[in-house]
């Protein structure tokens, strides 16, 4: 099939049976064929697309005006489906997972996107914002599976919604590894782990969890038979997404309570910490103003003062200041002060 030169358009093609068409036509012409068999549909798919790239869909396929504002608009949108007379427009969030050697308070976990799709009869569009969530390796397996194809435009929305759930579960199994070693980090007094590196991973947790959630709704509304009169095989299909979507939920409040409870320990070690802090300033204080008070009544030089005139004065109170002060630090030592 003939491409679209302008870098937007990812993939073009018709398919009929399951199977991709060698066709080199304009779009137009494509879904004029689609729509001349019952079992073909075009599938084309966008990346970041302007106004101008996005016309000729828009206009070929008769595509709502409020839809194409919401695929064409590049901010984070909340996952959900819409129906416009025929045509279904769903919006999902994409994620992937960054390695990093070490987390850091500056760390970036969690990268996000969308992808907003257009299901016709005979077609689907796909436009996708941000670099999460790559389509080619779906369409690429849908190929290479042509009776799973066949199915049309529903079995490519399937194929999508997997895979970003496949990908929300190797985030949840990757967030698994960075949660236990910052549990255990927390947990070990010589650390030296700063609230801000747990207070990072809970944020970019948080993002995970504004993309992966909300996306529950919208594949119940899609299991709902009063909504869509989805096929049987095509259903069962979407509620094996719903179960692993599930499941992901579950991951990630659990992991979310576990960051709260890293945090109040990290916060109450920190208490401790100053409060151990506070204890052995006070007992130097102490010590200080032990010394300073028997120099202090020795610096009177009141003429009838005891033993200010004495030969030994000056030794006996060397005396009495180290040994009042080694008495008061066996007893702060001894009671954990010091």
């Amino acid at each position: 099939m003939k491409l679209d030169t302008r870098p937007a358009v990812v993939d073009c093609a018709l398919y009929v049976g399951g199977v991709r068409q060698p066709d080199e036509l304009p779009l137009a012409e494509l879904y004029e064929r689609a729509c001349d068999r019952p079992d073909a549909f075009v599938w084309i798919g966008l990346h970041e697309p302007d106004p101008d790239q996005f016309a000729e869909a828009e206009k070929v396929f008769g595509l709502h005006p409020l839809a194409v504002e919401d695929a064409l608009n590049p901010m984070p949108q909340r996952p959900k489906v819409e129906r416009y007379e025929d045509v279904t427009f769903f919006v999902a969030r994409t994620a992937r997972y960054v390695p990093h050697e070490e987390l850091t308070e500056t760390s970036e976990v969690i990268d996000t996107g969308s992808v907003r799709v257009f299901l016709g009869r005979q077609f689907v569009v796909t436009v996708r914002h941000g670099e999460a969530g790559e389509l080619r390796a779906a369409r690429h397996d849908l190929e290479a599976n042509p009776a799973q194809l066949a199915a049309g435009p529903w079995a490519v929305l399937h194929a999508i919604l997997d895979r970003i759930v496949d990908a929300y579960l190797a985030i949840v199994t990757a967030i698994d590894s960075d949660v236990q070693a910052l549990e255990m980090a927390v947990f070990r007094r010589d650390s030296g782990i700063s609230i801000e590196r747990v207070y990072q991973l809970k944020r970019e947790l948080m993002e995970f969890r504004t993309a992966a959630v909300p996306l529950q709704r919208p594949l119940v509304t899609l299991l709902d038979k009063q909504t869509f009169a989805l096929a049987k095989e095509i259903r069962r299909y979407f509620r094996d997404v719903n179960d692993h979507q599930t499941r992901v939920v579950e991951q990630i409040v659990n992991y979310d309570d576990i960051l709260n409870s890293i945090l109040q320990a990290r916060l109450a070690q920190v208490t401790i910490d100053q409060n151990d802090d506070m204890r052995k300033i006070a007992s130097w204080a102490a010590l200080a103003a032990l010394q300073t008070a028997i120099a202090g009544i020795y610096g009177m030089n009141f003429v009838f003062m005891p033993e200010l005139h004495w030969h030994y004065g000056y030794f006996f109170a060397l005396a009495l200041m180290f040994g009042s002060g080694l008495l008061l630090y066996r007893a702060l030592r001894r009671n954990g002060w010091l």
